[in-house]
């Protein structure tokens, strides 16, 4: 596996890991449906909450939820109204980023509840 990958799977345990400890009830993680992917879905009360996490080891090219883009945005919406069409859920979605930066042990990790809203 590449180093980017482990990294990014580093980041979405490191997120998941905080989730947990914030009382989520983490329900899937990397949740497909078609070409859409949902990083962690979790629930926090009564909330459904699709977590994208997106980690940079340098901010040499911004940061890291810079990345979360109207296309990406777009894929998200498109797989959580595919999740909860198909379990029949009838709760409202949150859409939060979990943004990982550096490495060892400056990593930096920054929870953005309400990261953007759709329509």
């Amino acid at each position: 596996m590449a180093v980017h990958n482990q990294y990014g799977k580093l980041a979405e345990s490191l997120a998941c890991d905080l989730v947990i400890q914030k009382g989520y009830t983490v329900l899937e993680r990397n949740y497909r449906f078609d070409r859409a992917e949902a990083d962690i879905i979790a629930r926090d009360g009564d909330r459904l909450v699709c977590i994208e996490v997106k980690a940079r080891s340098r901010l040499k090219y911004g940061l890291p939820q810079e990345a979360v883009t109207r296309s990406k945005i777009r894929q998200l919406v498109k797989v959580m109204h595919h999740f909860v069409t198909e379990r029949d859920i009838k709760q409202e979605v949150r859409f939060d980023i979990i943004a990982v930066s550096g490495k060892g042990k400056t990593l930096e990790i920054e929870h953005i509840e309400d990261a953007f809203y759709y329509f």
